[in-house]
């Protein structure tokens, strides 16, 4: 029927992608002297997690309800009872912790107290003491302080103390199968 010319013809966007060092000399804008920071790992940055930015500094008392990454200063306390607290390598706390998990990057000055477990990372720097399930310090990091392991009461259940008859019966086939054993002999 009808054909479209040249110019009305679609063509996909290209992607945006921000200019080269090259492309700003040629243009004569300065370059800032400031090298670049390569991004954190997403192994230290959890998506999920509500984030404290490393311009921040707070002075009080932190209460939350989700995992919580802290790269700023914090001065003061901070309680996450079910969740995990990650105190990223700009990260400055000076604060009792209590959490489900802890894991430092940065540095802490405080006792850290967590239900399943805390992590010292590589550069890390922690003056406190620990209380917790598991812990786990990687070759490099600086830890000062006491570590206190405690057990934890999932999954074995106690047996029930026999009942008095059942422990005279026990004992009774236990002498029995001594005076057994010494008459073989």
């Amino acid at each position: 029927m009808w054909s479209r010319r040249k110019e009305e013809e679609y063509t996909p966007k290209q992607s945006y992608a921000p200019p080269s060092q090259a492309d700003l000399t040629k243009e004569g804008i300065p370059m800032s002297t400031m090298p670049t920071r390569s991004p954190e790992p997403e192994s230290y940055r959890p998506s999920t997690a509500a984030s404290i930015g490393k311009s921040v500094v707070i002075k009080g008392q932190i209460i939350s309800r989700e995992d919580l990454y802290l790269d700023g200063e914090l001065e003061g306390t901070v309680e996450l009872q079910e969740h995990r607290l990650t105190i990223g390598p700009n990260g400055r706390v000076q604060a009792n912790v209590k959490a489900r998990e802890i894991v430092v990057i940065g540095a802490m000055h405080g006792n850290c107290e967590a239900s399943d477990k805390v992590e010292i990372r590589k550069e890390a720097r922690l003056v406190g003491d620990i209380r917790t399930a598991r812990i786990f310090i990687e070759d490099g990091a600086y830890f000062k302080g006491s570590i206190d392991i405690i057990k934890q009461d999932v999954g074995k259940p106690q047996p029930a103390p026999p009942a008095p008859r059942q422990q005279a019966a026990a004992a009774a086939a236990g002498a029995a199968a001594n005076q057994v054993t010494e008459v073989k002999r």
